[in-house]
């Protein structure tokens, strides 16, 4: 065996067992924390979503009863019935506006305001009358049929 001297100074071990169960239980820890911080997350973004789904459905409550509210007024649900049913009341007219093609517009339709709407500028008499001489000197030239080569019957079949 090796005696010491007094001076002489042992050098410790940087990493003791003591440091080693340290070690243990700051990492147990760590875990431990770090499952809990993320429940907690977890937990915070759900109670975020009930929340807003909470205001939406106040909100389409607050519609609903607010749509309740006008059907009870008798001028709504007349209004209604003319819309939606055309209904008229006895000795009133009713009108069909149509458009362009005959048929009736709806309410989903566009119509256009009719002073936004710039007006054809009529052309100068002397305008038409240039445009006429021109066309009468320059006539459009017909193209003549090629005659057939081969000649097949109608397809009766109904």
């Amino acid at each position: 065996m090796r005696t010491r001297r007094p001076d002489q100074v042992v050098a410790r071990p940087r990493f003791t067992n003591r440091a080693a169960i340290l070690l243990v239980v700051f990492a147990v820890l760590m875990v431990s924390y770090a499952s809990s911080m993320r429940a907690y997350l977890q937990q915070r973004a759900h109670i975020n979503d009930l929340k807003v789904q909470i205001a939406h459905s106040q909100a389409e409550i607050a519609a609903a009863e607010r749509e309740k509210r006008r059907w009870k007024d008798p001028s709504y649900v007349e209004q209604q019935a003319r819309g939606r049913f055309g209904w008229v009341l006895p000795g009133e007219v009713a009108y069909q506006v149509l458009d362009a093609d005959g048929r009736p517009l709806t309410g989903d339709d566009e119509l256009t305001d009719p002073a936004s709407v710039a007006p054809e500028k009529p052309t100068a008499w002397w305008v038409k009358l240039h445009d006429s001489v021109d066309a009468a000197d320059h006539p459009e030239k017909l193209v003549k049929p090629v005659p057939a080569d081969r000649i097949t019957p109608k397809d009766t079949t109904p």
